[in-house]
């Protein structure tokens, strides 16, 4: 059966450009630092970042735990938000390969605040944890793809520093949160110490992410990523898929956007479903079941019957991704496979 694949945009499949690129690729031993394909795309995200230099990593997770490693001295707290990939989603990543706590932080949309950050921050004592470092989501995932304005997130890295302490960002959908503020995800990336984002989501690449900050940080952030596992040899065969992905996929995510409103003002005329269009700002929807008397496992698996793929938060809430893999046309027999099961 050839599904609808809802379940996340790490589901998409490289483009035909990406292949062909991968296949004449001019390959290193990127240990050796000789991968010219791998040292063209760190140079083009750096640049198009506005950072100093950038290192391509195989996953979203290990970018943002590098970046943790670095920032961070064993026995600190990491201010993060509750709902965070990080937290939730990270296998307890920080404390593992840090030895740092993660400080949860509830706020409404995902979207922390200067003031509820301020409130985690532990007072100078011998009988605290202290603070080593805020990480910001953005877009928050678990939230819904919620966007943190450009004016929470200047704020919140301002009065960060003037505290002295560093702030990464998680954007691995930083070019979905840049298409809501009207902003280039350079001016986003400048106010932060360190910056990870995904070439495998939305952008369609097949595997890896990158890290971008000052030189000093990629420079330690080397032989981290080796030490992770991390450390990959003729690794231009993924880099060209990764250069194609951000010359050529950014400008099409608007797409992807305006499929998940369409979803979602169609899952709001549906019995039993609870859904607010106005919170989908970007590609991801979510919605809560529980008016409909099933679980989620339950109506995961009834959609998958339908030939609809989709994945849960918890045991009420669903959440669907729309991606360059999911048209329009698709998108109305997911409905359509929706209506069947809750009729």
């Amino acid at each position: 059966m050839n599904y609808i694949d809802l379940r996340s945009d790490t589901v998409t499949k490289p483009t035909d450009e990406m292949r062909e690129a991968m296949a004449r690729a001019e390959v290193g031993d990127d240990v050796y630092g000789e991968d010219p394909t791998a040292r063209r795309l760190q140079e083009r995200a750096a640049e198009v970042f506005g950072k100093e230099a950038a290192l391509f990593v195989p996953s979203g997770s290990m970018g943002n735990q590098i970046a943790v490693r670095l920032h961070t001295q064993p026995g600190q707290e990491v201010i993060i938000e509750e709902r965070s990939h990080m937290f939730n989603m990270e296998m307890a990543g920080m404390a593992v390969i840090s030895g740092a706590l993660a400080h949860p932080v509830r706020s409404p949309d995902g979207m922390m605040d200067w003031d509820s950050i301020e409130a985690a921050i532990r007072p100078r004592s011998s009988y605290f944890a202290q603070t080593g470092m805020i990480a910001v989501e953005n877009t928050q995932n678990l939230a819904g793809g919620t966007v943190m304005s450009f004016d929470r997130m200047q704020d919140i890295a301002e009065r960060a520093h003037r505290a002295g302490l560093p702030v990464h960002l998680d954007g691995a959908r930083i070019f979905n949160a840049a298409i809501v503020l009207k902003r280039d995800v350079a001016e986003i990336a400048s106010m932060f110490d360190s910056v990870m984002f995904c070439l495998s989501k939305g952008l369609c690449a097949p595997v890896g992410s990158m890290i971008a900050g000052s030189r000093e940080f990629i420079d330690r952030a080397v032989p981290v990523r080796r030490m992770l596992g991390g450390g990959m040899r003729q690794v231009g065969v993924l880099a060209a898929a990764g250069l194609v992905a951000l010359e050529k996929m950014t400008g099409r995510l608007e797409e992807d956007h305006a499929n998940a409103q369409f979803l979602a003002r169609g899952l709001v005329e549906i019995r039993g479903l609870k859904i607010d269009p106005e919170r989908v700002q970007t590609n991801i929807l979510v919605f809560d079941i529980s008016g409909t008397g099933q679980t989620t496992a339950e109506f995961t698996a009834k959609l998958k019957e339908r030939g609809v793929l989709a994945s849960s938060i918890n045991a009420r809430v669903m959440r669907m991704v729309t991606h360059k893999d999911v048209s329009r046309a698709a998108c109305e027999t997911a409905l359509e496979a929706i209506r069947e099961v809750l009729t």
